[in-house]
């Protein structure tokens, strides 16, 4: 474990509800190809924010990475309705071509 990752850990247990620290600690997961602890801090996060897409796509990227594909495309057409709902168009886009490339 990093002393990146190792931090963003103890604060967590200090704050669990930050969703800023959970979101971070996901991505240090995920950075660090600890994919499946990226996966359940994603999810953790995701139930407590409303995303306006940036993680249903991180989710979806890390789910395809570990050959779950059908919870990855999930992932990617919850990250649509997000990035449509505020107003992220082109990250929307971003997300049909992935699902489009994958498919």
């Amino acid at each position: 474990m990093t002393d990146r990752t190792a931090a963003l850990v103890r604060m967590l247990e200090r704050r669990p509800d930050d969703t800023r620290l959970r979101f971070g600690l996901a991505l240090e997961y995920l950075n660090s190809d600890r994919l499946e602890e990226g996966v359940e801090q994603l999810r953790a996060y995701l139930a407590a924010t409303d995303d306006e897409g940036n993680a249903w796509g991180r989710l979806g990227d890390a789910l395809f990475r570990l050959g779950r594909d059908d919870e990855a495309r999930e992932a990617f057409e919850r990250g649509i309705e997000a990035a449509e709902a505020h107003g992220h168009p082109t990250m929307a886009e971003d997300f049909r071509d992935t699902l489009r490339d994958r498919s």
